[in-house]
């Protein structure tokens, strides 16, 4: 490109552009290594005034393309530019109709990703450019890009209500082009505004375009499968209550909408379905297994839990799929240990039925190689099958030893964790001990006592050490007996004993604040809220980290 009218538009001097133009027009067609024309560096900068005088030299500017196939209407509309954008839309409107050009109007030319200048203002969330671009033109609305994909569709994901509502006024012709299979994962407008979860954009959407409401995806998904995977109970009972047949819809692998709900652990989607659609609980996927089965396959305990509290018949609850498997021989044969006493606790579960290979799920496990966990699920079935089974012919049981024997997996995990929270104890102990024979301050040299004892700060120091030191021993005297039964003690007492560590840290937490306040507060007050911050932070930022996980030991 010219460097002189290069300098001129980007720094918007109209003066110098004036001066350049006079002598030639012809640096206007000039362009930079990318494509791009004055006009298109006008546009992305906003410069109206510059990008006026160029169209009135050259109005064939206005459809000059760069590298990436965009107009400068496409620039502006980009980068939300929006007097450059009603310059452009008052050329584009005396575009002559008639012209013999591939492109088209202004208004309807594509970019190499089929964009139209619409596409890139609702996908750059430019909603005022957006909304002067459809009052110009309304009927782009619904070009389709290279993804399948119109405005419309790009407006419903990100959210632009009014935007969505000026297309819908709009009266929609459906056009050869809108009737193809969509691109995978892109469906219709609705499942956009589904996916991006925005209520208000689906209510009009299911008010004004009822032509949506059952249609699928390249994929078989209907709406209420995007809104199942996104765990919108909101969403899910308004599509429900607009048409319910879509909780029925199965995708193309099978999958009704609860499924996925289960698959994502979405336990809002579960709710909703299953209160407006009871029945769904009876669907089953391409292996015959139901919702309580894709639960246990994909380890999903809390949406086996959810499942369990609002699905009543027993016949469901033991379904068995193709291969005669119920719930609880997938969850003993994957050794799904929290499922699988899920399940034993449910009076409703029956741990005595067979599969196709004459199998309960305790005679399932016993022919795998086994790990601690499904030594403790073994134990518990054939408890339950004791108590339950009398009246039934079952496969033998095998004594306790020799089952045992079978075992195969090593307990590493088990020994790293019971190592690692014995040596934070003793740790967390022997500093709280000596933090103890070196008080704050020191000690009388006639009396003993404390110097600063007195202060009131000086209780919750010693209370927070003790309360750490204490529940340290606890952790290190208990986990003495982690190898009497370690599969007990992994279920039951390494998460206490977690517990008990969170405690004592955050009670050394307490002892740092009050032990620095009580020596540094009375000579530098700002030092000692500093260090009170600080530590007040520390459990906040692991609590932001992990979550309610720190809690648990995962098992």
């Amino acid at each position: 490109m010219d460097p002189a009218l290069h300098k001129a538009v980007t720094h918007g001097d109209l003066r110098m552009l004036k001066i350049i133009l006079t002598a030639d027009s012809t640096p206007l067609l000039s362009r930079t290594p990318q494509q791009n024309t004055a006009l298109h560096i006008a546009a992305r900068l906003g410069h109206q005034d510059i990008a006026d005088r160029m169209l009135k030299e050259c109005e064939t500017l206005l459809l000059e393309k760069n590298v990436d196939g965009d107009t400068p209407l496409h620039v502006a509309s980009k980068f939300g530019k929006i007097e450059v954008v009603d310059l452009l839309i008052n050329y584009s409107l005396e575009w002559p109709i008639d012209i013999e050009s591939e492109e088209g109007s202004p208004f309807t030319t594509k970019n190499k990703l089929g964009n139209t200048a619409l596409h890139e203002a609702v996908t750059h969330g430019k909603s005022e450019v957006a909304l002067r671009l459809l009052e110009a033109n309304p009927d782009v609305g619904h070009i389709l890009n290279e993804k399948h994909e119109s405005p419309l569709h790009i407006a419903s994901r990100e959210g632009l209500v009014q935007v969505v509502k000026e297309i819908l006024k709009q009266s929609w012709v459906e056009l050869e082009v809108e009737t193809q299979p969509p691109a995978s994962g892109t469906g219709t407008p609705l499942h956009q505004a589904v996916l991006g979860g925005h209520i208000k954009i689906v209510e009009m959407l299911l008010y004004r375009r009822n032509d949506l409401v059952k249609q699928v995806d390249s994929d078989g998904n209907n709406a209420l499968h995007y809104a199942a995977q996104n765990d919108n109970g909101r969403i899910v009972e308004m599509l429900i209550t607009k048409e319910s047949s879509l909780a029925y819809g199965n995708n193309h692998w099978g999958q009704p909408p609860l499924h996925v709900a289960v698959y994502y652990g979405a336990k809002a989607a579960i709710k909703a379905i299953l209160k407006h659609c009871p029945d769904t609980a009876e669907q089953f996927g391409q292996d015959g297994g139901n919702a309580l089965h894709v639960a246990v396959n994909r380890g999903k305990f809390s949406s086996l839990k959810c499942l369990l509290k609002h699905i009543q018949p027993e016949e469901i609850i033991n379904h068995q799929d193709y291969d005669g498997n119920t719930p609880l021989h997938l969850a003993a044969k994957q050794s799904r240990i929290q499922s699988s006493l899920l399940l034993l606790k449910d009076r409703r579960v029956n741990p005595c039925l067979l599969n196709n290979k004459r199998q309960t799920a305790r005679s399932a496990i016993e022919i795998l190689e086994t790990n601690t966990y499904d030594m403790f699920i073994w134990k518990e079935l054939k408890k339950q099958e004791a108590k339950r089974c009398k009246k039934q012919q079952l496969p033998p049981v095998p004594s306790s030893r020799s089952f045992g024997k079978k075992k195969t997996t090593p307990d590493d995990y088990f020994e790293l964790s019971v190592q690692t929270y014995t040596v934070v104890a003793a740790l967390i102990a022997t500093v709280t001990f000596a933090a103890v024979f070196t008080m704050p301050g020191g000690y009388q040299q006639n009396e003993g006592f404390a110097i600063l004892g007195k202060k009131a700060a000086f209780k919750p120091f010693v209370i927070s050490t003790t309360i750490a030191m204490c529940s340290a021993l606890v952790v290190v005297f208990c986990f003495i007996w982690a190898w009497r039964d370690p599969v007990k003690f992994k279920l039951n007492q390494l998460k206490w004993g977690h517990r008990l560590i969170v405690l004592a840290c955050l009670s050394m937490i307490v002892s740092l604040m009050t032990a620095i306040y009580l020596v540094v507060e009375p000579e530098s007050r700002w030092l000692s809220i500093v260090v009170i911050l600080i530590g007040c932070s520390t459990p906040i930022v692991v609590w932001l980290i992990l979550g309610p996980e720190v809690l648990f030991v995962p098992l």
